[in-house]
């Protein structure tokens, strides 16, 4: 069994951080949000309905049924995991920032007074 031992450096001085292991901008990273929690929600309905209503309407319909099941990918603009990961990001937009000093990063509450000007 291979185990890796994660040490903070001392403080006061800073670890070299290389170019594949550097934290890119918060800007740079995807994001599977939407414009508001309802409107998440409402593409989270469309594609589990997509997706439920297909399997259960292949004894009636036959398989011909499953070819709506691709179309749920593009109501969770991905796989239901996107779908969640953006739900997450919804709700916390705003809320939370992510704060990354010397290669440690932390999720704190945001500011409003600062977002503001």
């Amino acid at each position: 069994m291979n185990t890796v031992n994660v040490v903070k450096p001392p403080e006061g001085t800073k670890s070299p951080v290389t170019a594949p292991t550097a934290i890119k901008a918060p800007s740079a990273a995807p994001s599977f949000a939407s414009k508001s929690v309802p409107r998440h929600l409402a593409r989270g309905v469309i594609g589990f309905g997509l997706i439920i209503g297909s399997i259960a309407m292949v004894p009636v319909a036959g398989p011909a049924t499953l070819l709506a099941a691709p179309l749920a990918l593009i109501a969770f603009r991905g796989c239901p995991t996107c779908w969640m990961v953006g739900l997450a990001q919804t709700i916390s937009r705003g809320r939370l920032e992510r704060q990354c000093v010397d290669g440690v990063c932390t999720l704190t509450k945001a500011d409003p007074a600062a977002k503001a000007k």
